[in-house]
């Protein structure tokens, strides 16, 4: 393969062997997710012996040619090269029928061959691991994956890509603890002078922020930070907190937990499409720090600058990294210092649920007992307990040890629902791929409700770079429309002085 930039650079050049390989190099191990966009496979590469991911795309309802999602996740995922974003290794071709299929001829009677794109193979994902019964997460392990969450999506931000379909399901994780930004399907680059129109129908529905709900065609970074905020609530609740049937039902939700729009605390929403429409019969209180009122004043703190209703006063990817969450006890841990949790893919384990379920079915009609639903359990968060060792950044140095954490059978989601909350966890809208893999099911949300004195933010520090960023070059880029100069994505301001705790807060990334 063609020379690759290193992790943090953008990668320029043309992979020699893309395109050049047949399937036939790799052994398809086993199916292990499904959706419209095709079949993912765990596969082994003949010649190497490593195991991989291979997405195929689906060509069989393309009329106009190869899908342009599919384009867009290939130009994208060429560019970025990130240890927080999903590799693509190459893409790989088939030119007839495959030894696991029949030839399906098309109105000319010819084969249409295949393409396939080859990922890295990643053993997790967030959603997968968070519904595994008996699982709690710790705060220091929340507080790893958010920073690496956050790492990977503000590389994505200062080169000018928007990934647009930020969920559980698209964040993968391996057996090391690494987690990596994955479906670049509705991923796009945006550039500060771009004046066009972007389609609003983006982001599925639980994690979409109100100014696409409102019907907003020209947005920036801030969408993906709505979404941060839906998973960050969901880890430290242990269910998603906005889950919503339909895009009024969405509204009304984000409304009774944000408050009402108005142009007091949202200057420019009554202009919004679908503002008239849409906007609340009866004024409705914010109420984040009510409602959350039981995690800790540091997480409550960023939590409510990720839900902030105007996407202009949202937080960005950089400043996140700098808040106090990830900078107080107990530190992100280091992500080796995770448990390693047996790989389970939701297309197989689909189908153990189905045979629960006529199994339990069976038991009602007999009158036995069967187990109740499973419910995810909410994070670890008694005072005292142990720190796993801290992570404060790549190259840093650890320390202690990883306290134990039960886990369950597996129940690693590829596929489509499980639960109560109907045929899918996730609702219509948005990428169905799910990472590389389908949408899977899930549980109902809620909240509970109590109040936090407020925490100012201090100065910003972050990422140094080379002059502001208006004028950067090298891929860093200023902000949308909607991001004031000198705000969240114009020039950073001075650092935030002395840092108390191991590493350098403004080296926090491994890459310039």
């Amino acid at each position: 393969m063609g020379a690759a930039a290193g992790y943090g650079q953008l990668n320029l050049e043309e992979p020699a062997t893309w395109g050049s390989r047949n399937i036939d190099c790799f052994q398809k191990l086993e199916q292990i997710g499904e959706g419209t966009y095709g079949q993912v496979y765990m596969a082994r590469d003949n010649k190497t012996g490593e195991i991989v991911a291979l997405k195929k795309i689906r060509m069989d309802n393309e009329k106009e040619g190869f899908p342009i999602t599919a384009i867009r996740e290939i130009k994208i995922l060429k560019k970025l090269q990130h240890e927080n974003v999903i590799r693509l290794k190459e893409i790989v071709t088939s030119t007839g029928p495959e030894a696991d299929e029949q030839a399906k001829p098309d109105g000319d009677n010819k084969y249409k061959g295949n393409i396939y794109m080859v990922f890295e193979y990643m053993d997790h994902d967030l959603t997968g691991l968070a519904d595994r019964p008996g699982l709690r997460f710790t705060i220091p392990q929340i507080k790893c994956y958010m920073k690496q969450l956050l790492t990977g999506l503000h590389y994505c931000h200062v080169n000018q890509v928007l990934h647009r379909d930020i969920k559980g399901s698209n964040l993968l994780i391996d057996n090391e603890g690494n987690l990596k930004l994955a479906d670049f399907g509705l991923a796009r680059s945006f550039s500060n002078d771009h004046n066009g129109n972007l389609t609003n129908r983006v982001i599925t529905l639980w994690y979409r922020p109100p100014e696409l709900l409102l019907g907003a065609t020209k947005y920036g970074p801030a969408v993906d930070m709505w979404s941060v905020g839906c998973i960050f609530a969901e880890l430290l609740q242990g269910k998603p907190v906005l889950p919503g049937k339909a895009e009024p039902e969405q509204l009304n939700k984000i409304f009774e937990l944000c408050g009402t729009p108005d142009e007091n605390n949202w200057p420019g929403v009554s202009k919004t499409p679908w503002y008239n429409k849409f906007k609340p019969t009866r004024p409705m209180k914010r109420r984040v720090r009510e409602i959350f009122r039981h995690f800790d004043r540091h997480a409550l703190d960023l939590l409510e600058k990720m839900l902030t209703l105007d996407p202009a006063q949202r937080i960005s990817a950089k400043d996140a990294l700098d808040a106090e969450y990830f900078w107080t006890d107990p530190l992100p841990c280091d992500p080796k210092s995770l448990p390693k949790y047996e790989s389970s893919h939701e297309f197989q384990t689909k189908k153990k649920r189905q045979q629960q379920r006529a199994n339990e079915e069976i038991a009602k009609r007999q009158k036995l007992q069967h187990p109740q639903q499973h419910s995810r359990l909410a994070p670890q968060m008694q005072s005292g307990q142990a720190h796993p060792p801290q992570w404060s950044g790549h190259n840093h140095h650890m320390n202690n040890s990883q306290p134990p954490i039960s886990a369950g059978p597996g129940h690693h989601h590829y596929g489509k629902g499980r639960g109560p909350g109907g045929p899918s966890r996730y609702p219509p809208g948005g990428n169905p791929s799910g990472g590389y893999y389908a949408d899977r099911g899930g549980q109902g949300g809620g909240f509970n409700s109590g109040p936090y004195p407020a925490q100012g933010r201090g100065p910003q520090g972050g990422v140094p770079t080379s002059g502001s960023r208006a004028g950067a070059s090298g891929g860093y880029g200023v902000g949308p429309p909607n991001y004031p100069q000198g705000g969240q994505y114009g020039g950073s301001g001075a650092g935030r002085g002395s840092n108390p705790l191991p590493g350098n807060r403004n080296q926090q990334f491994g890459w310039q």
